[in-house]
């Protein structure tokens, strides 16, 4: 991990660093003030490419970052933080946001599990409306992008009631000709993560992918439960407790949107972030396809990478020894 920037220091000449307010394997979050406009905190979000990589390849991941950056601040959508600079500095590359007060919604799960309750089903679909605003003005983009880091902790809720979908650590452009380009290769958080976002890069993400993430962190949200990891719940369906089961609060429509939204096939998912804002908050409430009208999903389907195809049926094996030594007792 990047040794992480002190209390002070200043980038460009503009932004002081005032604290480290997230981190992750190639580089930390910052708050910062910047200095030509007095008052205004940002968010410098730090990436540190690989610095084993050949001259030439570290050189294209530099480009592509700007590349990627430049696009990103070409978006505008209230429920998005506003990208508004991009640079380099000491050998890693430095993306500054708006930075967004508010808690984010992982605090709102943990305050509700101390209090022994549940989230508002209200709250949660109000929220859940304006995540799927900023998906739908994403994946409408030319080409579109996909997220694919969607889970509670990097939704923030401000003090006005807005939610904002933040950190753009692991989005992914999707160019016409298939090639794709990412700002940090990653695979996401597992417990939100689809199958097909395991190969990482060489994955086949579209934008169901962005869905599943957006389905398990709602079930997360409405059972202050964490949904089991995609890879467990290939080996064992049933290990993905129906919500109503957990909270009996909510209603069958929301518990069908959101299984419908967890489906490990992305044939099974619904088709677009407008399909399934439908399913949730609309007048149409989908009959969904039994898995049997469908093909069941090959590791050849939903995992391109060899070393994850080994890991999962590694731990098919584990688990298979596991209830072996369990029966012999």
């Amino acid at each position: 991990m990047p040794t992480p920037l002190k209390a002070g220091e200043v980038l460009r000449g503009r932004y002081r660093i005032v604290k480290i307010i997230g981190q992750g394997g190639m580089g930390s979050i910052y708050l910062a003030d910047d200095l030509r406009l007095e008052g205004r905190q940002c968010a410098l979000k730090e990436v540190e490419h690989d610095r084993t990589l050949p001259a030439d390849l570290l050189q294209q991941a530099r480009d592509q970052f700007q590349r990627e950056a430049t696009v990103l601040a070409r978006l505008d959508h209230p429920n998005l933080p506003k990208v508004s600079d991009f640079f380099s500095a000491g050998g890693r590359e430095y993306l500054v946001m708006d930075y967004i007060p508010g808690k984010d919604l992982r605090l709102m799960i943990n305050d509700a599990k101390q209090k022994s309750t549940f989230l508002a089903e209200r709250d949660v679909l109000n929220w859940a409306s304006q995540i799927a605003d900023a998906l739908s003005y994403m994946h409408s983009q030319n080409p579109p992008i996909l997220h694919r880091d969607i889970k509670p902790s990097n939704l923030k809720l401000t003090p006005t009631g807005l939610v904002k979908l933040v950190d753009f650590g692991l989005v992914k452009i999707l160019a016409s000709n298939e090639v794709t380009i990412t700002i940090l290769q990653g695979r996401g958080t597992a417990l939100y993560t689809p199958l097909e976002q395991y190969g990482g890069d060489s994955g086949h993400t579209d934008v169901r992918s962005d869905i599943y993430a957006l389905g398990a962190t709602l079930y997360h949200l409405v059972t202050n439960q964490p949904p089991p990891e995609a890879r467990e719940l290939f080996l064992n369906p049933s290990a993905l407790i129906p919500p109503r089961q957990i909270n009996s609060e909510i209603s069958p429509r929301t518990e069908r949107a959101i299984l419908w939204a967890m489906n490990l096939h992305p044939d099974e998912r619904p088709e677009n972030i407008r399909d399934f804002r439908e399913a949730l908050l609309g007048s149409w409430d989908p009959v969904i396809k039994p898995r049997a009208n469908l093909p069941e999903p090959s590791l050849g389907d939903l995992v391109s990478s060899p070393v994850d195809q080994a890991l999962l049926w590694f731990s098919a094996l584990v688990i298979f020894i596991s209830l072996a030594l369990t029966l012999m007792k």
